[in-house]
């Protein structure tokens, strides 16, 4: 990659307004959480029903600074979809170390539906309880993804993980170039701000109710 396109960013804010992103983080995921319990209830039941296997899927991702947390999120795939993903990257649609496959054959009926709204990542409002991700900030990625990481790409991992980001707002289906991806996250990251974080959310809700996830 040439040198002018590489992107360089910092991560130095004051504690006051990161202790505020946390407090920000833990009553929205504390709210959310209690007024969607039944609707989680319900989700969980049908994840159930419809295909064999767990309610969750409990993968371990990688988090601010490196460090490895167990992700949440309800089971959308067939039950050891891990174990027929090689035979697939030829169909990857993404460049570089990610896997995206819009019509990926592992999901389920129901598991469409679910990642259609975002559904399936509801569960990580418990990762965000727990301090592991914020409700903004780029998408926690797989070990095996960061291994092959580019030195400026791994700036993603200066901040936590969040459950949105600039990149779910701004073309999560339209964008194939990881670059671009973590261009966007870089660009979050370089332009931070308590405002910038409320108008991702806002933004998030209407991405929701739309369907314009994959």
């Amino acid at each position: 990659m040439a040198t002018e396109n590489v992107i360089w960013v910092t991560w130095d804010r004051p504690s006051v307004l990161l202790r505020i992103k946390r407090l920000f983080d833990f009553l929205f995921a504390l709210v959310l959480l209690m007024l969607l319990f039944p609707l989680l209830m319900v989700l969980g039941l049908f994840v159930k029903l419809t295909s064999r296997g767990p309610v969750f899927y409990c993968d371990e991702r990688v988090g601010q600074n490196g460090r490895l947390f167990r992700m949440y999120k309800f089971r959308t795939m067939y039950r050891d979809a891990d174990r027929i993903k090689h035979q697939l990257l030829d169909q990857n649609e993404m460049s570089g170390p990610v896997f995206k496959m819009r019509r990926d054959p592992r999901v389920t009926p129901l598991g469409f539906f679910l990642r259609k709204h975002s559904l399936d990542e509801l569960p990580q409002l418990w990762n965000i309880l727990r301090g592991d991700m914020s409700m903004v900030g780029p998408r926690p990625p797989l070990p095996k993804e960061v291994e092959q990481y580019e030195p400026w790409h791994r700036q993603r991992l200066l901040v936590k993980p969040g459950a949105t980001c600039l990149w779910q707002i701004l073309g999560r289906n339209d964008i194939a170039e990881f670059d671009e991806w973590v261009r966007l996250d870089l660009h979050y990251i370089q332009n931070w701000s308590l405002r910038l974080d409320f108008k991702i959310v806002c933004r998030t809700v209407w991405a929701v109710i739309r369907g314009t996830g994959c």
